[in-house]
């Protein structure tokens, strides 16, 4: 089993190291629009995750009918995340988007599996949230050279991209723990979510298929971090509790931080690099598992 939860939470790792260059690819399509590149991104990779899982998904068919609100809930959160995440962004700027969707999901997190799971907080988990959320905020200031106003309406898309983000993960291991196979879990809430987000495309997807070099970039993003980032992401949740996963997945922004200095050319202070540090202190926590330590978090006794 420790075994298991060591390779669980590396493929969570290796998932945002993945998702972590979604940013520098999407900047080879600098004329498409965010929010076409996410529908499709997170579209065709719930079509391409149906179409790899129709064996898991046909044996799982019956336990995921008992489940349908639970796939609901996922695939709603699915549809919503990458809309609200990237219209964040855009209303108050990268930056303060990036930080406030992905070090909130965590606590969206934990607060998920602490009420409705009854499983409490360990201080560990504390102490890892502490550091990969004041990692992120760091690495914000490290790499934002210009003052902007932050739009309110970025910040409350930043909160609607972080608490979705918590739902699907929770979602899927909720599935998980029930009985059903992880690809049937992410393949089924994705799929759902296709059916939302593939139809927005009339609307956003110009210049998208104008060029063959925005139809790599589109594809790419749908193929690898999507499609694969999310088998792993998955796998990983098998063994590994949905607010652990969540914290792991805080590794993100700082791969993409160094695959925008290594490729795009960016420039960042020496407070972003200590915030990178913190981020990676976060992740590592959650990989090294010590010795007689439980999970992160674990149901209370009911006596």
């Amino acid at each position: 089993m420790k075994n298991s939860e060591f390779y669980g939470a590396m493929s969570i790792v290796l998932a945002s190291i993945i998702w972590g260059s979604t940013g520098t690819a999407a900047s080879f399509a600098p004329n498409v629009s965010p929010l076409a590149i996410g529908a499709f991104a997170m579209g065709v990779g719930g079509v391409l995750l149906m179409l790899t899982s129709l064996q898991a998904l046909k044996h799982d068919r019956a336990r995921l009918m008992l489940e349908f609100k639970t796939l609901l809930l996922g695939g709603l959160s699915v549809a919503i995340y990458p809309l609200a995440f990237y219209s964040s962004m855009r209303a108050a700027g990268v930056a303060v988007g990036t930080v406030i969707s992905l070090a909130s999901a965590p606590l969206f997190s934990v607060l998920l599996e602490r009420l409705i799971n009854k499983k409490r907080i360990s201080g560990l988990w504390l102490f890892s949230f502490l550091l990969g959320g004041s990692g992120i905020v760091l690495l914000t200031l490290g790499k934002q050279h210009q003052s902007s106003g932050i739009h309110i309406w970025g910040v409350v898309l930043g909160l609607v991209a972080a608490l979705t983000y918590a739902g699907y993960s929770w979602s899927a291991k909720q599935m998980i723990d029930r009985g059903i196979d992880s690809k049937s879990a992410m393949a089924s809430m994705f799929g759902l979510a296709a059916v939302f987000l593939l139809p927005s495309l009339f609307f956003t997807s110009e210049h998208m298929f104008s060029s063959l070099n925005n139809v790599m970039v589109a594809l790419y993003m749908a193929t690898i971090p999507m499609f694969l980032g999310y088998l792993l992401f998955g796998y990983g949740l098998v063994y590994v509790a949905a607010s652990k996963a969540t914290l792991i997945t805080l590794l993100e922004p700082t791969v993409a931080t160094l695959l925008a200095i290594a490729i795009v050319g960016e420039q960042f202070s020496a407070v972003g690099w200590l915030g990178m540090v913190l981020i990676a202190a976060c992740s590592l926590l959650q990989v090294i598992r010590r010795p007689g330590a439980n999970r992160l978090a674990v149901p209370e006794h009911s006596n």
